[in-house]
């Protein structure tokens, strides 16, 4: 494993606790191969509500509901849902609300929202007794432990794992056999591991991506709810400018930044490169030659600048680790530019 610096920053140990609570949360809810969350029968529609990089494991977890259970989900940012005039309401509609703290102020607003309108709730959360664990109807603890660094890390990679398991549970209350994927979620602790591998590449490449005042990150599909987290952390802890995108609607209109020098592009995949993704990256290289970095499998069909990759052939599991490779780069990049990573200027954490 790489060798980390002496004086490590919180962001940078709570990364590196990552692969530990993944067997810890592994552990509580499948001792025994068997999913062990409580949850409501009967549900056809799913509303995930939150804010920050929670909110990127809402976009996450919808797409999986779509995918896995054939359930439709929609992921909604809590201050807009606030906004709404109307909420759906009937007895097979689910609101799930994620926040690491519990505490989140329009989370909870949310919340108190949506069951005024008499909904059925479940909260995925760090803090057992919180604010919004007292007030949900059903409950997932996050077992991340306390979380001391703005950055969201540990806190958002166990969301993730704990969303996947209650997307294979309402997986199994439909009838539908979900014993493959969940036998797989054993290998994330080692794709996190290779990720910690990297962390010498990584500090390479952030000293290049560093020299660039605007990042442009993008995606397709699922990798979508990637690229925003990764827009976010390097947005956080750098203060670099970035934005994200998927890929196709990037090319409608938004390419033309690219116009500008002073661009890096980011492309990132937790599966097989499709053709018109390729398509799309190979003329942007062609028509404006940004540096472009890919997170995930290139397969040579891409002339970047840098690739990183962990070799898995499973979408799913390998987004652990490419969600480490992420937080990774946006640690070292924001060190090269001296930033206090833990506490950048202007952000507040509620740690509870």
């Amino acid at each position: 494993m790489f060798s980390r610096s002496k004086n490590k920053t919180e962001m940078e140990k709570e990364i590196y606790e990552q692969n530990k609570i993944v067997q810890t949360i592994l552990e509580a809810y499948v001792p025994d191969g068997n999913i062990y969350i409580d949850t409501p029968q009967n549900i056809d529609r799913v509303i995930i509500i939150a804010s920050g990089s929670s909110y990127n494991c809402a976009r996450f977890t919808a797409e999986l509901f779509g995918q896995i259970a054939k359930i439709e989900a929609r992921a909604i940012y809590s201050s807009e849902f606030l906004l709404e005039t109307t909420i759906a309401n009937s007895e097979n509609i689910l609101y799930i609300f994620i926040t690491q703290s519990g505490e989140t102020t329009d989370t909870n607003s949310a919340l108190l929202k949506a069951k005024e309108a008499g909904v059925k709730t479940l909260c995925i959360t760090n803090k057992e007794n919180s604010s919004i664990w007292n007030a949900s109807e059903y409950h997932i603890a996050c077992h991340a432990g306390e979380e001391h660094s703005i950055a969201a890390t540990k806190s958002l990679t166990s969301q993730l794992l704990c969303a996947t398991l209650l997307v294979l549970r309402m997986t199994q209350n439909k009838g539908m056999n979900v014993s493959d994927v969940l036998r797989d979620l054993n290998d994330i602790p080692d794709i996190i591991e290779k990720a910690y591998a990297q962390h010498k590449k990584i500090k390479q490449i952030a000293r290049f991506i560093a020299k660039y005042k605007n990042i442009i990150i993008t995606a397709d599909g699922a990798s979508y709810a990637l690229a925003k987290e990764a827009s976010l952390k390097i947005k956080e802890t750098s203060y670099i400018n970035t934005s994200s995108y998927i890929l196709g609607e990037f090319m409608h209109g938004h390419v033309a930044v690219l116009n500008n020098n002073n661009n890096a592009l980011i492309y990132i995949l937790n599966d097989e490169l499709s053709y018109n993704a390729a398509k799309n990256l190979n003329n942007i290289k062609t028509s404006y030659n940004p540096p472009i970095c890919i997170i995930g499998n290139r397969k040579n069909q891409i002339k970047s600048t840098y690739n990183l990759n962990i070799d898995c052939s499973k979408p799913i599991i390998k987004t652990f680790g490419l969600l480490v490779l992420i937080q990774l780069l946006a640690l070292e990049t924001a060190l090269k530019l001296h930033r206090n990573v833990d506490k950048p200027h202007g952000l507040n954490k509620v740690v509870k």
